[in-house]
């Protein structure tokens, strides 16, 4: 990347920076042609370092970013290729009349791109056109009418994934223009790149598609992501936007003893009755109902509670440390504790031994809910296979880099990532029918999961936090206290 910077430095042209600024300036376009929002960006660097590849074109250039890299000039021959079998489409307009119709929209293309580009007008009009010739022929010819056949292509799906990358995207109104010459009108051109776009979205998205076809208005999308984006990530209304702060004194003081106390009683069930039948008689009694409705403050400081205290600390101490001394500090990493990045949240194989049930729902992330009276984790249907990891990040990359809207996308993958420690959760969820996994075993599809722990910004969603808030409410301690959470639940008391 560093090269491709100094590369680019190298060649920049003092005086045509000058002339390009100053006729900017002068030029007086329509106040709605100026107008366009920033929507084509370069990957925050902190996700660019944990991986790459998901970002950085391996095929394919589209748009100015990653025009210049020598190792994407061989695809160089087919765009041009592309280029002249749209000429034949374009009904005895040259292409070079095509260019010259899109050279207007030269300020409109440049104020797409978050970075200043340092191409000419003309280079970078010739450059979209044949970009947006190769683009509209792959998705219409290889247009994933094939899809079951092609995708064991791997040429082909290294494709789909350039094509889905933020750094290489290229403004979908060009695509509309392209296709509005070749079809004599905008409507027709609109309907048939509506139907280009689903065909790409069914093959991409990693979650399962609603029966009816989500309508998505063309004119308002910026880019092929953000289509994908739109057609996958539920528009969400200000309730569900919305974030009510918790009242601190209520949580503190008549909230904590409850749930607390509730814990006690699902996780003492567990335990053997003869180490812990004091304890769990002491629960079952009714002075420790009675206990629940006073502030914490006021029982922890109980004599009763404090020797209480005192009892669990001397079981399972003693205990923790045994397990400690028997488990090594660097192995496999299947008893790490999370990684600071990700949701506090137990894992599935922790849920599940706690009497949680998954439900696989048919729907969009919307669905996904948590019943506390049934116990029950709802959650949409996740197919992974070789594009997915792409997907998921570059849509997590445009959500962090476009300012508007909550990360509705992100906060799924934190959820996920959280819940998922291990292969054997990947596993868990496939026998759900939550996860139907094509990658090449758990274990990878454990890794994808794992690998997307970074948040670029303050991620919060209503409706997901409130879901992951009551599916955390009975493991409250645990997450308290994270370096003890892998190891035995039973650590819980220690909390008391």
């Amino acid at each position: 990347m560093a090269s491709i910077s100094s590369t680019s430095a190298s060649h920049f042209d003092e005086l045509r920076w000058l002339i390009n600024i100053r006729r900017s300036l002068a030029e007086e376009v329509e106040e709605e042609e100026t107008e366009v929002a920033v929507s084509i960006f370069n990957v925050p660097k902190a996700l660019m370092l944990t991986d790459p590849e998901s970002y950085i074109p391996q095929s394919v250039a589209l748009g100015p970013y990653h025009y210049w890299r020598p190792e994407l000039h061989e695809m160089e021959t087919y765009k041009l290729a592309a280029a002249k079998r749209t000429q034949k489409h374009l009904q005895c307009v040259q292409f070079h009349t095509l260019v010259e119709n899109l050279m207007r929209f030269e300020p409109q293309i440049r104020a797409c791109y978050h970075k200043y580009l340092h191409f000419n007008g003309e280079t970078l009009v010739w450059m979209m056109a044949i970009d947006a010739s190769f683009l509209l022929e792959f998705l219409q010819i290889y247009g994933l009418r094939q899809g079951k056949t092609l995708s064991r292509m791997s040429a082909h799906n290294s494709i789909l994934r350039d094509i889905v990358m933020l750094e290489n995207q290229i403004p979908l109104f060009i695509l509309r223009k392209v296709l509005e010459i070749q079809n004599s009108s905008l409507e027709s051109a609109d309907e048939l790149l509506v139907s280009i776009l689903n065909r790409l979205s069914k093959e991409l998205s990693p979650l399962r598609m609603m029966n009816h076809s989500v309508k998505i208005d063309v004119s308002t999308c910026a880019h092929v992501l953000n289509f994908l984006h739109d057609i996958i990530v539920p528009k969400l209304d200000q309730e569900q936007c919305e974030i009510s702060e918790p009242d601190d004194n209520e949580t503190s003081d008549s909230q904590v003893p409850k749930r607390l106390l509730s814990v006690l009683w699902n996780l003492v069930s567990r335990i053997k009755r003869n180490s812990f039948g004091i304890i769990k008689a002491f629960l079952q009694s009714r002075p420790a109902r009675v206990l629940i409705k006073f502030p914490w403050k006021i029982v922890s400081n109980l004599p009763g509670i404090l020797i209480l205290k005192q009892l669990i600390k001397q079981v399972f101490f003693s205990q923790d440390n045994e397990q400690r001394k028997a488990t090594p500090e660097h192995g496999s990493g299947t008893n790490m504790p999370p990684l600071a990045e990700e949701i506090a949240i137990p894992s599935v194989e922790d849920l599940l031994k706690s009497g949680v049930r998954f439900i696989p729902t048919n729907g969009n992330i919307s669905t996904i809910t948590f019943d506390p009276n049934t116990v029950t984790f709802h959650l949409p249907i996740v197919t992974l296979d070789i594009n997915t990891k792409v997907v998921l990040r570059n849509l997590v990359a445009y959500e962090a880099s476009n300012a508007s809207g909550p990360l509705v996308f992100t906060r799924y993958t934190e959820l996920m990532n959280g819940i998922i420690d291990t292969e054997q959760d990947v596993k868990l969820l496939s026998e759900k029918g939550i996860i139907l996994n094509h990658l090449k075993s758990d274990e990878e599809a454990a890794e994808l999961w794992n690998g997307m722990n970074k948040s670029i910004r303050l991620t919060k969603v209503a409706f997901l936090d409130k879901v992951i808030e009551d599916v955390n409410r009975p493991f409250a301690p645990f997450i308290a206290a994270p370096e003890y959470y892998q190891f035995d639940p039973r650590i819980y008391f220690i909390f008391l």
